[in-house]
C-alpha cells in the first residue's frame, strides 16, 4: 500500500466514523468519554490541531460543524441531554484516576 492509499483509506474510515456518530445522536458525548476516552468534541479539536499543522485555518465552530454535521449549538439544542448523576460520577472517577 502506498502512503497516498493509506491516507485515502484513513480519510474514508474517518468519514465513516463521522457518519456512524451522526446516525447515533442518541449516544451522548459523556458516554463516549466514559467508555472510549474521547468524544465528538475531541474529534473536532484533533481536526483543528491537524489543520494547524498544515497551516490551514479551521476554527472551533468550523471543526465542530464538520464533526456534528450542523452548528454545535443546534446539535446541543436538538440532541444533547443533561448528564445523569451516574454519568457525571463515572466521568469524575475516570478523571481522578488519571
Amino acid at each position: 500500500m502506498s502512503p497516498e492509499q493509506q491516507t485515502q483509506i484513513e480519510a474514508a474510515a474517518f468519514r465513516r466514523l463521522l457518519t456512524h456518530l451522526d446516525s447515533r445522536k442518541d449516544v451522548q458525548n459523556i458516554e463516549l468519554m466514559n467508555l472510549a476516552g474521547f468524544c465528538r468534541n475531541c474529534l473536532s479539536k484533533w481536526m483543528m490541531a491537524e489543520a494547524g499543522a498544515l497551516n490551514v485555518d479551521l476554527d472551533s465552530d468550523q471543526a465542530r460543524e464538520l464533526v456534528y454535521s450542523m452548528p454545535y449549538e443546534q446539535w446541543k439544542v436538538n440532541h444533547q441531554l443533561p448528564a445523569t448523576a451516574e454519568q457525571l460520577a463515572a466521568f469524575e472517577a475516570i478523571q481522578a484516576a488519571k
